[in-house]
Formats: C-alpha cells, sequence, structure tokens
C-alpha cells in the first residue's frame, strides 16, 4: 500500500530541551490557522500523547522501532495522518539517543530513517550565542545522512534570533524555521517519571492558547508545511486484523490514577468487536454492568493510594472478579492495585505482598519477555517485546516471565493464567495481535460462561 502523508518529525537535542513545548505550540498554531494537524509519539511515552490528544481533539499513536517493524510503524503513522493535513511526530529524548549510551536503537533518529520522515531540530537557545551552532553542526555530521532539514530554537530571543537564523542558513544549507521565546507562565511540570499528565495542569487550554498565540508570531508555518510535504509517500503492507467478532464488553480502569494507554492498543481491541466501557476505581463503587473482562492500564496509583483504599467496595468487587476468573490484564499500576498494598495502603489483595517506593527508577527501558508458561495472552516459549518505567517496586512481582535486556541482565516478573496478565511490563498489542485476538476471544469465554449463568438461574 502507497499513501501520501504530509510529515515532520520534531526532534531534540536531549531531553528537557523543549521537544513537547514545541510540539504542542506548533499544533496549536496549526489549528487556529484552519490547519487539521495529526500527531504521533516516539517510543513508549504514555504522557506527551495527552497533550497532543488535549488540542488536537485525537488521539495520536505511539511509534516505536524497539515494538514494530517498518510496515507496523508506517501503518500506524498513516493511520494518524488519514484525512489530515500534516502529521507532526514527536520525538523522544534527544535525536540519537537509544537503547545503551553507544547505539541509536529504537531512537528518534531511527524512526525517522524507518518512515522516511524530514526532521526539524529543537535546539534550547537560552542564554546561548554562537554555540547553538557548534551543536548544531555536530547534529549535522554525526552521520553521513541526519535527515535534518530545519531547525527551530526554544528560548531563543527576537534579537538574537535573526543573526542566528542568517548564520544557519549560509553555513548548513538548512532552513530556520523560527524560535519560541521563554514562556514561564506555560512551562509543563514535571515528576520522577516525566511530566505531570494533561489532566493535573492548571488551566491547559490556557497555556496551550499562548503557547499557539507565540508559535503563529515567531514560527515559520510555511516553512514547516513546506518541508513536511517534501515526505516521500508511505508505503507499508497493513497487518492482517480479523474481522470483528461477537460483540463483548472490557471495563476499562480510566481515571487519574490509571491512565497510562496506547490507544491504537485499545482501538484494536474496537476492531475485534470489543466495547470499551470506562470505569474509575477511585471514585466508582462497583464494576459496570456485564462487563467480560477487565483492563487496568498503568499510572500513578501511588499518588491516589488513600483514596484507593477508602474505596472498599470497588477493591473487593475486582477481587472477587478476578478470582472469579473474570479476564484481566493488569499493566505496572493496574497491577499494583491487584497486590495487597501500596505503601500501607489496602489495595485488591488479589496477589500477595505490597508495593514500596525503591527510591529510583527500578528496571527501566525495553525488555524482551519470555513466557514460562501458557496463559491466555502467550504460549510457552513466545516472546514479547516489552518496557518497563517504574520507581515503585513489588515484594513479590511474579515468576511467569522471563525478561532480559539487551545488556545480558536478566529476571523474573509478571503474573499468567487462563484468564490473567499482571505485572510491571507494559506491550503493545500491535507488536503481537495474536494476544489482542486472545483476549477478546478469553472475554467472549467469559460473556457465554454468563449467559449459561442466567440461563440457570432461570434468567
Amino acid at each position: 500500500m502507497r499513501k501520501a502523508s504530509p510529515r515532520l518529525l520534531i526532534a531534540g537535542s536531549g531531553s528537557g530541551c523543549g521537544k513537547t513545548t514545541v510540539t504542542c505550540a506548533l499544533l496549536q498554531a496549526l489549528a487556529e490557522s484552519g490547519r487539521r494537524p495529526g500527531v504521533a509519539k516516539c517510543g513508549p511515552d504514555y504522557i506527551d500523547p495527552m497533550f497532543h490528544r488535549a488540542i488536537t481533539g485525537a488521539a495520536g499513536c505511539n511509534l516505536d522501532p524497539f515494538f514494530f517493524d517498518d510496515d507496523t510503524l508506517r501503518f500506524l503513522l498513516a493511520q494518524a495522518g488519514a484525512g489530515k493535513d500534516v502529521t507532526l511526530i514527536e520525538g523522544v529524548m534527544g535525536y540519537y539517543d537509544g537503547i545503551g549510551l553507544a547505539s541509536s536503537r529504537a531512537s528518534t533518529f531511527e524512526v525517522a530513517q524507518r518512515t522516511e520522515s524530514p526532521v526539524v531540530l529543537v535546539l534550547n537557545a537560552k542564554g546561548a550565542g554562537l554555540s547553538v551552532l557548534a551543536v548544531l553542526e555536530g547534529f549535522l555530521r554525526f552521520v553521513p545522512r541526519s535527515g535534518i532539514c530545519g531547525v527551530v530554537l526554544n528560548g531563543c530571543t527576537a534579537m538574537s534570533y535573526p543573526t542566528l537564523k542568517r548564520e544557519i542558513e549560509s553555513r548548513f544549507g538548512i532552513r530556520a524555521c523560527g524560535f519560541l521565546p521563554q514562556l514561564p507562565d506555560c512551562s509543563l511540570e514535571s515528576r520522577p517519571l516525566g511530566l505531570v499528565t494533561a489532566a493535573e495542569v492548571e488551566n491547559l487550554k490556557e497555556k496551550m492558547q499562548r503557547l499557539g498565540a507565540a508559535a503563529r508570531e515567531s514560527i515559520d508555518l510555511d516553512a514547516l508545511l513546506e518541508i513536511a510535504k517534501s515526505a516521500p509517500p508511505l508505503t507499508f503492507a497493513p497487518p492482517d486484523i480479523p474481522e470483528a467478532g461477537e460483540h463483548v464488553r472490557i471495563g476499562v480502569a480510566r481515571d487519574r490514577a490509571f491512565c497510562f494507554y496506547y490507544e491504537d492498543s485499545l482501538d484494536l481491541l474496537r476492531r475485534l468487536g470489543a466495547e470499551l466501557v470506562p470505569f474509575s476505581p477511585l471514585s466508582d463503587e462497583r464494576l459496570p454492568e456485564e462487563v467480560h473482562g477487565l483492563y487496568l492500564g498503568g499510572g500513578y496509583p501511588e499518588l491516589y493510594a488513600d483514596k484507593l483504599e477508602k474505596n472498599a467496595p470497588m477493591r473487593s468487587t475486582v477481587r472477587a472478579a478476578v478470582e472469579a476468573g473474570t479476564p484481566c490484564i493488569a499493566e505496572c499500576g493496574g497491577f499494583m492495585y491487584l497486590t495487597s498494598a501500596i505503601a500501607g495502603r489496602a489495595m485488591a489483595g488479589v496477589f500477595p505482598g505490597g508495593c514500596f517506593d525503591a527510591g529510583k527508577l527500578t528496571r527501566f527501558g525495553y525488555l524482551t519477555l519470555t513466557a514460562q508458561r501458557d496463559s491466555m495472552l502467550f504460549d510457552t516459549g513466545e516472546k514479547i517485546p516489552a518496557h518497563e518505567f517504574h520507581r515503585w517496586d513489588a515484594e513479590q512481582p511474579g515468576n511467569d516471565f522471563l525478561a532480559e535486556k539487551i545488556s545480558g541482565r536478566s529476571w523474573r516478573c509478571a503474573y499468567a493464567g487462563e484468564t490473567l496478565y499482571a505485572g510491571y511490563p507494559h506491550f503493545h498489542f500491535y507488536a503481537d495481535i495474536g494476544a489482542a485476538e486472545r483476549f477478546v476471544a478469553a472475554c467472549r469465554k467469559e460473556k457465554h460462561r454468563h449467559e449459561r449463568t442466567d440461563e440457570a438461574d432461570g434468567n
């Protein structure tokens, strides 16, 4: 398949250089100027796409080169850009930063290469002059074909920009596409695992509008669109997705404590015949009616442990459902909710042992899981790309998978059974469509069990 897809990858010199701020400013400016922007995010990040969605109103996609082959990367990117005037792809970390300190594997650069997307580099120009050009030259010359076509200077001043623009374009032959001045009142707060979520930011809409106004004034949108239109069509073989089968209802925990989901994974479940029914472990007292499966995603349950503990009716309802065999996926924060406690606060108690603050990132990064037993989602010996990103750990994290990093480090983790996956590792259904099929199939089996029970009870 071949699809035209104007697109632009917004890369950065490193974490904290302003990629997300610039990307949000551009999305807002494009939308306010009458364009229809699509959006994607490099890597496994959950939080940045929440900000993207707050502006565009549409779910973007994650382009993860560790999870996906070329066809899947391009298919997901084409979906994100369908019906859009341009797709902005936000990078992750520094442009060349990949797995380990000496590899560009799974980097923003790899996404740019594998999707043939032109790149605009965001450089932090605050308090710098000619040194900005030295940094830019390093990025341009680090590899023979960097793919960098333009640059945006973040934190630059209106006084400095004209000179820097002239020098950039004359020395390097790439476009200086503008600058974003310092806007302290529009800064996005961080915590140990990254930015706070979009739902936690006060006056988010007003902040995004101020960013958009600044971008319209000081960034050359026409230059960026011209670069985006230079991208070649996306060519790919679409994945083989079965037609939707019998309808099932899956309860999905969605509130401030549980909000880390890949929207494409959720959409795949819908395409397979699932209706996703949101519920809140924070505020609802019981699960939605007639759900045939549960999906407890990641998030920050440790920040809401007191409120989760106080909602005893929901905790007991979830425990009863899981122990009765309702198919359940519980990733990271969702897994923590199923343990006995978080920082001494009682949780659902499906699994023994509690969770504690390790004080630092624990088992951080990409890994490959190997299933040690047959289960709802995976067969013995099956390998699954995954990642972990957490600073809270469990006293008993499970033993049903072998996790291995490229460095050679390995450990056992997670719980698996005929109706269960629960553990710290996150995975993406488009990396293993069969796992999504098996989850929905298990939910259908649960639906039929409900129906047989109702018939036996004369209902």
